[in-house]
């Protein structure tokens, strides 16, 4: 892949989450790559998620197991499935090194999720570290600073 245009990366964001907002787990998590995280810090400005307590922090074999219950037929918690709507401000670039291949981009989000009569909304930003692969653009990390992340939470069922 040649180097990625800003705009080509703002498009990965924006469908990156229509993935999300489709229900398209499988699909969403093929953008990752092999050594990709998801990671949700439980304080502002919290720098590592090793030595740190978060609200998530999964390699792609614990977003598999997730996405696994998901789909799941025993898994209740999800009959009737949950919904979710992302509402993004425009993604910014904010670092590019063409020479690496790796991307970092920041968005601010209004996400909604819904179950039955049950609806959540939250605010935050996501931070999508990038990196150009063979094929296209991957994330390499995913990390989404909720505005409240010291708040206590029921159980967030989906992916923001």
């Amino acid at each position: 892949m040649s180097q990625p245009t800003n705009q080509q990366l703002i498009d990965f964001i924006v469908a990156e989450a229509s993935l999300l907002d489709e229900l398209r787990f499988d699909d969403w998590l093929a953008l990752f790559t092999d050594d990709g995280r998801y990671w949700m810090p439980l304080a502002h400005g919290q720098t590592d998620p090793r030595l740190h307590a978060s609200l998530l922090y999964e390699d792609k074999l614990l977003l598999q197991v997730r996405i696994a219950r998901l789909h799941g037929a025993r898994t209740y918690s999800q009959q009737p499935t949950s919904r979710c709507h992302h509402l993004l401000q425009q993604p910014v670039v904010s670092t590019r090194d063409d020479e690496s291949g790796v991307y970092t981009c920041r968005t601010a989000f209004h996400y909604f999720e819904a179950r039955r009569d049950e609806q959540t909304l939250y605010a935050g930003w996501a931070t999508h570290t990038l990196v150009r692969q063979e094929g296209g653009l991957r994330m390499r990390l995913k990390r989404v600073d909720l505005v409240n992340c010291d708040a206590a939470f029921g159980n967030i069922q989906l992916f923001m």
